[in-house]
């Protein structure tokens, strides 16, 4: 298995290369530049130009991008941000804190409301209760993610006053005290389950139907007819037979939530990884840009390996190829 980890890695680097010259070249095709935003009828055209030339922006696109590419490589240099003056890799490190404890705290809401949920559905089918996470998941599926976080912020938010309507955490806490945890906890519950929310979805379903569909094999026939108690049925048999669905995308989910959380960090201006891709793409801040579209392709990637891996130890008769 570990030869085959080691080769997926390995054609990740030609992955990863092609998606820098797409990235790269659909970002020059933008309009404007990242000193667009400082023009105004005062503005002297001559400095515009000085600090285009300084930034290497007036050089051909090739060799901007040969240069780019020699600097990460070499250096492991993702440049400066043009807007705002500071190494990108500072820059996304300090983002990335908060995407990752927000999307562990979805991840953590998300199996805590969806896997009770598609287990008791499917072992009581066709019940009041299955026919109520049915219409759940038909409305959380239909619903768009930046719906719920605006109906959400607007009633829970504005409306109710329960939580903040932006940023990561209190003003004025000193790091590694407990009103510190405290502050980023309550600033990341409200856009936490707007995000959970939509995510149980798919998770429900499949456990749902996999519940269902175990009911019916014969080893559990077997068990019942040996005299085995329903809830160990259930307990031992079938819950562990129908996680393998959720288990074949839990890689795909953690790294989805770290690339993927744009609308929810938008919405609720919580300082993390989507709300700086957007904010890059608003200021053609290309350094930022290329930077987040290299590490969010890179975590698809990561995500596709780690639900094979995850696979091959939930059930040992898989093996990854």
């Amino acid at each position: 298995m570990w030869k085959t980890v080691l080769r997926r890695v390995l054609l990740m680097i030609p992955q990863l290369l092609i998606l820098s010259v797409i990235v790269f070249g659909f970002g020059k095709m933008m309009p404007g530049d990242p000193f667009t935003g400082l023009i105004s009828p005062e503005t002297d055209p001559l400095v515009i130009e000085e600090l285009k030339e300084r930034a290497g922006l007036n050089k051909p696109i090739p060799v901007q991008y040969k240069n780019w590419m020699v600097k990460m490589l070499r250096d492991g240099d993702f440049g400066r941000s043009y807007t705002q003056k500071v190494p990108v890799s500072s820059l996304i490190g300090e983002r990335a804190k908060n995407t990752l404890w927000l999307s562990l705290l979805t991840l953590i809401l998300t199996y805590l409301i969806a896997i009770p949920l598609g287990i008791y559905a499917g072992r009581y089918e066709g019940s009041r209760f299955d026919k109520a996470v049915i219409m759940y998941n038909f409305i959380s599926y239909a619903i768009p993610t930046f719906v719920i976080g605006l109906v959400f912020l607007l009633i829970f938010g504005y409306k109710l006053g329960w939580f903040p309507t932006e940023g990561s955490v209190g003003i004025g806490l000193q790091k590694g005290t407990f009103a510190y945890f405290k502050s980023k906890l309550h600033y990341m519950i409200l856009p936490a389950v707007s995000a959970a929310i939509v995510r149980t979805t798919g998770t429900i379903q499949y456990l749902r139907n996999e519940v269902i569909d175990a009911k019916g094999q014969d080893y559990v026939k077997t068990a019942r007819s040996k005299g085995v108690p329903i809830n160990k049925v259930y307990s031992q048999h079938i819950f562990r037979n129908s996680l393998l669905p959720v288990a074949a995308f839990f890689g795909f989910t953690i790294m989805g939530l770290l690339s993927g959380s744009v609308f929810i960090e938008t919405i609720f201006s919580y300082s993390g990884m989507g709300e700086l891709f957007i904010t890059s793409i608003n200021s053609r801040d290309y350094s930022v840009m290329n930077a987040l579209v290299l590490l969010f392709g890179f975590l698809t990637l990561m995500g596709s390996l780690l639900s094979d891996i995850i696979m091959t130890i939930v059930d040992p008769r898989i093996r990854i190829d």
